[in-house]
């Protein structure tokens, strides 16, 4: 009896596990193709980078998405079985709480082993590939020559560029370029121009010839025309630093030999993830429980507090490793006696209290 009803608690919390999953999911990637073609379209990647950019996003997120998904399928799964009545009818028959928490403890125990390899292996090298290939996608649209008839943004968006033609020698015929210096606003026509750029990438050389130049505040009365016969427009790009990203894309090796405090608090991070999948599927099964005429879905919000709760306590947890607030050999694993001893107090107080208030009007 222990073994069908095992299996049959496991194959209902595997499909609202993975139903919940996938939801989230698919949520987490419109919101990443949405950023990514954002980022597309300002910094001009070539196409064939974008959906791995996708792909490699959604790696790094799955590690946040493990953790919950796990914690609802389970409070759903269990909500249900509670609202059916098949869990009293399963009590009746014998069964304890070891033919309830075996088969969640065996879904715990594989999804932390993946999230394990995802947080330790997978994601920092899924977090570099996409540090690496929007690098080369910055430099690959950075040198790309200006096209006819469209748009070109440089220098974060600080300057735009327009050629109507591009004549077959490389000149550009009937250019517009803006440029923006804080308030003052610099447009520039000519008849015909030629596009460099500098040896590193960083600078891009505009050569206008036979123009004039606008000069002056938009709202003010007040602005210079000049006429020119060559004029030279330089246009800086800005250098990529994205120092958090970085962060999350070092091996977990070159953590562990580290001694830097954000380093460290990196490692306790990635560890984290994985014992707190085991501590919110355990936790799951007790706070699952329904009283009588209660609805099916009236645990789910308490889940949902308690994961933010406990995301939160890892997140300040980690800020305070990296600035030395916490020493490093208590790491995060006081966040997760923390959560433990707060479910404790979330499922037992209303069973005490309840109790407590039948003895008192029996007294």
């Amino acid at each position: 009896m222990g073994n069908i009803l095992g299996r049959y608690i496991l194959r209902e919390v595997v499909t609202a596990w993975l139903v919940v999953t996938g939801v989230l999911l698919v949520i987490l990637l419109a919101n990443q193709v949405v950023g990514v073609l954002e980022r597309a379209a300002v910094n001009q990647y070539p196409q064939s980078v974008v959906l791995e950019l996708i792909w490699l996003g959604a790696l790094q997120n799955l590690s946040v998405l493990l953790p919950v998904g796990l914690l609802l399928g389970v409070v759903l799964a269990f909500g249900r079985l509670y609202h059916d009545s098949e869990m009293t009818a399963a009590f009746a028959c014998g069964a304890g709480p070891a033919n309830v928490y075996a088969p969640v403890a065996l879904l715990a125990v594989l999804v932390t082993a993946g999230l394990a390899w995802l947080t330790l292996s997978l994601a920092p090298d899924a977090t570099a590939r996409a540090l690496s290939l929007r690098s080369e996608a910055l430099r690959a649209g950075q040198f790309a020559p200006i096209a006819s008839g469209k748009f070109r943004s440089f220098g974060g968006g600080n300057a735009v560029v327009y050629a109507q033609n591009v004549n077959p020698d490389g000149t550009l015929a009937n250019v517009f370029v803006e440029r923006n210096h804080g308030p003052l606003v610099e447009v520039a026509l000519a008849n015909r121009a030629r596009h460099t750029v500098s040896p590193d990438g960083m600078t891009h050389i505009l050569r206008l010839y036979d123009g004039e130049r606008f000069e002056g505040v938009p709202g003010s009365a007040e602005f210079r025309i000049v006429r020119f016969a060559e004029h030279i427009v330089p246009v800086q790009v800005p250098a990529v630093s994205d120092v958090v990203r970085t962060l999350e894309a070092q091996p977990t090796a070159s953590l562990m030999a580290s001694a830097s405090p954000a380093e460290r608090a990196e490692l306790h991070w990635r560890l984290a993830m994985p014992l707190m999948c085991v501590v919110l599927a355990l936790v799951a099964v007790p706070l699952a429980r329904l009283k009588p005429r209660q609805g099916r879905y009236a645990r789910v919000w308490l889940a949902v507090l308690i994961y933010l709760l406990y995301s939160n306590l890892i997140s300040v947890g980690k800020v305070w490793i990296a600035r030395g607030t916490v020493p490093q050999w208590l790491g995060l694993w006081w966040t997760h006696v923390a959560v433990v001893l707060l479910a404790l107090l979330v499922i037992t107080v209303p069973g005490i209290a309840s109790r407590v208030r039948y003895r008192m009007r029996h007294a």
